[in-house]
């Protein structure tokens, strides 16, 4: 059984929400991953089933790897179609937001979020959500919002409508965020509701195959490149691998190609602390990437070094500079931060 770890008040508030409303959107986070796609189309489809007119709107494209997800057709692009994304918004009855903790995180889409006269209701695993929604379910122990919204489907009392399609969607957003359960997968809880979600008819090893084992050629060959080029800083018990704008084109990189890769060299004997940095072509700056075992926490140095954030062991953040410039602030990072790298004998 699940621990009940949302308030049974804000469970009682959003369901008189649910009840009420005709017109619901869904919004999650720019750059959308797994765990963002997962819980939005897991959320959608059960608002569907209960004859919800639903809707799901994210910033930009996110990867191929999750287009076979169902219902991710019908996904709204906000910087393809604008105008017809902010009149959704503003003539919503409610507004949930997910797997973000602040309206920065999905740029310009957050100022029609604020200003809709919509019911907000925030699902996030993030720390520090900001104050911006009449309902904040956040729980940054959970490993995933996609967890997040089963256990909402489920207080609700609506597990029985929860489909096929549904499932799918949040086991995928679960298995993204914990990189395939590697990482933030502990809690016994966690494997319940995989249980709970199999009994739905999901095929888990499938669904595994179509997230990691259908990339292209090319995907390959630029992992082969990246690994060839990474530093390892032995005295750190640390690794970094880099992508500059003219390596992803020399790759015919597609969005998508590099996830994962900031998890490889976690796999190198004694490294607790691995970094991925990007440079970003449609923003202009670094994006940073970060994963650790153990207790080195990822988020600490998101947090002081790189304008981020995140959870103990992967992390995120951005960088305003050139490459060399990032490199170097990460090896001052290194530094700063030795005595946590030690792993003990």
């Amino acid at each position: 059984m699940l621990n009940k770890i949302i308030e049974q008040s804000k469970i009682d508030h959003f369901t008189k929400w649910f009840d009420r409303a005709e017109n619901i959107v869904i919004v999650s986070h720019v750059a959308p991953d797994g765990d963002a796609i997962g819980s939005s189309l897991g959320l959608w489809h059960f608002f569907e089933s209960q004859g919800k007119n639903a809707n799901v709107i994210v910033p930009n494209a996110f990867p191929d790897f999750l287009k076979w997800m169902p219902g991710s057709k019908d996904i709204l692009l906000y910087e393809n179609y604008k105008e017809f994304a902010t009149k959704l918004l503003m003539e919503a009855d409610v507004i949930c937001c997910l797997d973000f903790n602040t309206l920065f995180r999905i740029e310009e889409m957050g100022n029609v979020v604020a200003a809709s006269p919509a019911r907000k209701i925030l699902i996030d695993h993030h720390l520090e959500p900001d104050d911006f929604a009449r309902i904040t379910i956040s729980h940054p122990e959970i490993s995933s919002t996609s967890e997040l919204v089963f256990r909402l489907i489920c207080r609700m009392g609506y597990f029985e409508e929860l489909t096929k399609e549904g499932a799918e969607c949040i086991y995928t957003g679960m298995m993204t965020d914990t990189g395939g359960f590697t990482y933030n997968s502990n809690n016994q809880q966690i494997y319940y509701i995989i249980s709970e979600l199999l009994s739905k008819g999901i095929d888990k090893d499938a669904i595994y195959r179509k997230v990691y084992n259908t990339y292209s050629e090319c995907r390959l060959r630029l992992m082969g490149y990246v690994l060839s080029t990474m530093k390892y800083y032995k005295d750190y018990n640390a690794a970094l691998i880099s992508l500059t704008q003219e390596e992803q084109q020399r790759f015919n990189y597609v969005k998508g190609d590099s996830e994962g890769f900031v998890n490889i060299p976690l796999s190198i004997k004694d490294v607790v602390f691995s970094c991925f940095l990007r440079e970003d072509r449609d923003k202009n700056m670094i994006k940073i990437s970060f994963r650790s075992v153990g207790s080195f926490p990822t988020n600490k140095v998101a947090t002081e070094f790189f304008n981020g954030g995140g959870h103990l062991n992967a992390s995120g953040g951005e960088f305003d500079g050139s490459m060399e410039e990032a490199v170097a602030l990460f090896e001052k990072a290194l530094k700063a931060y030795e005595p946590l790298l030690k792993v003990k004998s």
